[in-house]
């Protein structure tokens, strides 16, 4: 272990300039140390079932929390699966693990089963974990921890730079990590990212108790570990980039019909959507409505780089969108489960808008006062739903079981409830 990491494993909480305020530590900025080598080289990418117990054995006799990390593939290949597994704990070291060649990893989650996992952005990660079976009891989520004690920028590079005062090299986040053999400049990149990942937790932890936060991050991190996968998205296709542009339901259609097709080729291909086809064309041809391929031809998008047979493919699944019945078009939103846009509720009901008005004001204010994002004290949606329907009368407890309701946990529900008793109550009276 060299002095940089003997420094990074005893330093309490230091900062570069990126710390919350009223930090309580040093102030005196320091120029960061990059961060080169791992500490023990760069370990051999594991790719077999023999090497892969190895790994199993050794993590499951290590010593303290795991840092764990995962790289995929996004904008190059089809879903979110992951490419690459890094795995740090004291006593096992790290560990490089190829899911594509050990697809199987669920010996190793089990191995973990019980071992408290540090992530930074938990839930970027977590889906494609799963799929490889390694599914965590608990977690420290050092992202969110960062937001939680005020942080301004929270990025895995900028942590480590402002809390442990070490330069992380980050030029290498968005390659194509299904690339075999992975180069070594890669996997020394993704080796340094899990490097430092234990001591950044153990470093907010101890600010966050500074803070009087350390028990509301617990609550949310128990909350990540034990929510269940998120159900698939109904109508993805309602979510292609310029989709705001397409008014009539057949244009709609034709959306529709273009991208179940180009999601059915990324699928086979195994390539990321955009590259089979950009939205931007989806949305040209959904506006333009081409009679045939060779109108389809001229549009942005559909070019020369798009063959003959491509042509006809995209032509007929614009053709199929304007040969259905008007019953089978699909409708101009989606099913509205919750409150109206807030933009309308000025016109449908004035007291809920001068409530969500009031409610806002002083969510805000309260975050401003304990130094983190609106948002991670509580919920816009929750604000929203709670002042659309408000609990009648609205008490103190009455406000809480609305939260509770809702998903808050403990610690947002003592904190908000008394901001939103007055948001409702004033808010109502104002907009009477």
């Amino acid at each position: 272990m060299t002095d940089a990491h003997d420094t990074a494993a005893d330093s309490s909480l230091r900062t570069t300039g990126g710390a919350p305020p009223d930090d309580g530590g040093s102030s005196a900025a320091q120029a960061p140390i990059p961060l080169l080598e791992p500490r023990e080289g760069i370990p051999p990418v594991v790719a077999d079932e023999a090497a892969l117990a190895e790994v199993v054995a050794a993590f499951a006799a290590g010593r303290g929390p795991v840092a764990v990390d995962a790289e995929r593939a996004s904008g190059y290949r089809y879903g979110q699966r992951a490419y690459l597994v890094q795995l740090r704990r004291e006593g096992a070291g790290t560990a490089l693990i190829d899911p594509v060649a050990c697809p199987d990893l669920s010996a190793l989650g089990e191995a973990l089963s019980g071992v408290e996992w540090v992530l930074h952005a938990a839930t970027q990660d977590l889906p494609c974990l799963r799929e490889i079976g390694m599914v965590p009891t608990r977690l420290f989520d050092t992202e969110l921890a960062g937001r939680l004690a005020g942080f301004p920028r929270v990025g895995l590079g900028a942590m480590v730079e402002n809390v442990l005062g070490f330069l992380l090299e980050k030029g290498h986040s968005a390659v194509d990590w299904s690339t075999r053999p992975l180069p070594e400049p890669w996997l020394r990149y993704a080796a340094l990212d899990v490097e430092l990942l234990v001591d950044l937790r153990d470093a907010l932890e101890k600010e966050l108790d500074r803070q009087g936060k350390l028990d509301w991050a617990w609550q949310e991190f128990d909350a990540i570990a034990s929510a269940p996968p998120p159900e698939p998205r109904k109508d993805p296709w309602r979510r292609t980039s310029g989709m705001h542009k397409v008014r009539r339901r057949r244009q709609m259609a034709v959306v529709r019909e273009l991208w179940q097709t180009r999601d059915r080729i990324a699928r086979r291909r195994d390539v990321s959507p955009g590259k089979v086809l950009p939205d931007a064309a989806i949305v040209e041809a959904a506006l333009a409505m081409p009679a045939n391929p060779h109108a389809l031809a001229a549009l942005n998008g559909f070019g020369q780089r798009v063959g003959r047979r491509q042509l006809e493919q995209w032509q007929a699944a614009v053709d199929r969108a304007k040969s259905l019945s008007e019953d089978r078009l699909p409708q101009p939103g989606q099913p509205v489960t919750g409150p109206p846009p807030p933009r309308a509720w000025a016109d449908k009901d004035p007291a809920a808008a001068a409530r969500l008005s009031a409610a806002r004001a002083g969510v805000s204010e309260l975050a401003e006062r304990l130094n983190m994002p609106a948002e991670n004290l509580i919920t816009p949606d929750t604000v929203r739903r709670v002042c659309w329907e408000p609990p009648v009368p609205p008490t103190a407890e009455s406000v809480a079981a609305a939260l509770t309701a809702h998903g808050a946990r403990a610690w947002q529900v003592e904190q908000v409830t008394p901001v939103l008793v007055t948001a409702l109550t004033d808010g109502t009276a104002r907009g009477a």
